[in-house]
């Protein structure tokens, strides 16, 4: 028996393969891009996984695909570009999955922020705008000063621009105006306060947090990832806040089953929404749940694609139960050229906390975009007693790392 994977996210492969082996079952890849998993293919062993190299561009060539996968019972979709097309094939072959329609809505960040907004939770609408600069008025007049512009199905901190005045507003709608969007323009009120990640499972309605992610962002104008730290050390009472707010979050959104990493920013008045993504969170934060709960947490993910409620949602680890805390923290090039690989790496073994060096990058490759998680070279985790302290662990490792990349050469 085989579950499928429609691409997944760079790391947790190899734990994704011992769920699907736990559950009874065999995992298959389809992917147009071998690369992209390359550090944990390299781990693995001879044959634990059957890849299907097809490009999931194309629903088409998808779909006939998974027909030749033999006795398929669950199709996987762990990534926000492919959860619309998965969840269309989930339904066209008759397999556990959500509603279409649901995830289309969850893709939608202008929809998701409009109903919040109608639903009384959300203090922000959503206002749709062409991508040019005589969008400027319209934006002051219904959103007001300091504001944000996104893509409605942006991804990895592309195409979001944070403005404080009217002179950033329309620098920002030109650049948007040159700019692809996976979506459309829109904006909304800006947030003032930390950014968190709500990591949640839910079943039929019911949903659990599984813990609370920090999250550091560069400063602005830009707002790539830099680093993270699970779980977060909330009161007992305000994690309970935290859930209760997430579960009435997404049953407004209509996510009833699976993984969603909730981005909210927490203002003076609570928290407030930044986007729902429906997936375990990206970068190491499948690591982190699996280690922090002691637990292969993609054991949910399988038993949710093959239509069974998760056994994660009855395993409440008590303090005793609970394994390390994690920081990691995202190590980016400085300038654009070939990356041809790194610095420091060999002294990894001479910092405190077990650190380890997960690359998301090749050397070779052609370093483009600084301002984004596309610039991102690897990670560095690190553990610790507690959130706070692996993240120092992590900062201090990632501070002697350096990318190496070869600047272009000049033209003529």
């Amino acid at each position: 028996m085989t579950i499928a994977a429609l691409e997944a996210l760079t790391f947790g492969l190899g734990r994704l393969i011992d769920a699907a082996a736990h559950a009874g079952h065999r995992l298959c890849l389809l992917t147009g891009d071998r690369d992209v998993y390359r550090h944990e293919l390299d781990q693995l062993p001879p044959g634990a996984l059957d890849i299907v190299d097809v490009d999931t561009t194309d629903d088409d060539a998808c779909a006939a695909a998974l027909a030749a996968v033999p006795d398929l019972r669950g199709l996987i979709n762990s990534t926000d570009t492919w959860s619309v097309p998965g969840a269309e094939l989930a339904a066209k072959f008759g397999l556990p999955g959500p509603d279409p329609d649901a995830v289309r809505l969850l893709r939608d960040k202008s929809r998701v922020r409009a109903l919040l907004h109608e639903r009384g939770l959300s203090r922000s609408r959503a206002l749709a705008v062409p991508a040019d600069p005589s969008s400027a008025a319209e934006i002051l007049r219904e959103i007001g000063l300091p504001a944000v512009l996104k893509d409605s199905a942006g991804t990895s901190s592309r195409n979001v621009w944070p403005v404080r005045d009217q002179r950033q507003l329309r620098a920002a709608l030109a650049e948007a105006a040159q700019r692809p969007f996976n979506g459309r323009l829109f904006a909304e009120r800006f947030f003032s306060g930390p950014v968190y990640s709500a990591e949640a499972l839910s079943w039929d309605g019911e949903t659990r947090l599984l813990g609370v992610l920090s999250r550091q962002l560069s400063p602005e104008p830009s707002v790539r990832e830099e680093a993270a730290a699970f779980p977060v050390a909330f009161s007992a009472p305000e994690l309970e806040r935290i859930e209760e707010w997430v579960g009435r979050v997404l049953d407004t959104a209509g996510h009833d089953r699976g993984f969603t990493h909730v981005e909210y920013v927490l203002t003076c008045d609570g928290p407030e929404l930044v986007e729902i993504n429906r997936r375990i969170g990206g970068a190491l934060v499948g690591e982190a749940l699996c280690r922090s709960l002691c637990a292969n947490v993609y054991d949910a993910m399988v038993e949710v694609a093959l239509g069974r409620r998760p056994a994660l949602l009855d395993a409440v680890p008590d303090g005793s139960a609970r394994g390390p805390a994690t920081g990691f923290v995202l190590v980016y090039a400085d300038r654009a050229g070939t990356l041809t690989g790194w610095t420091g790496l060999e002294g990894l073994s001479a910092f405190p906390g077990a650190p380890e060096w997960y690359p998301t990058a090749v050397p070779g490759r052609r370093v483009e975009h600084l301002n984004d998680q596309r610039g991102c070279t690897g990670i560095v985790l690190a553990e610790a007693d507690t959130a706070e302290l692996a993240l120092h662990r992590a900062l201090s490792v990632a501070g002697s790392i350096r990318p190496v990349v070869a600047p272009d050469a000049p033209e003529g």
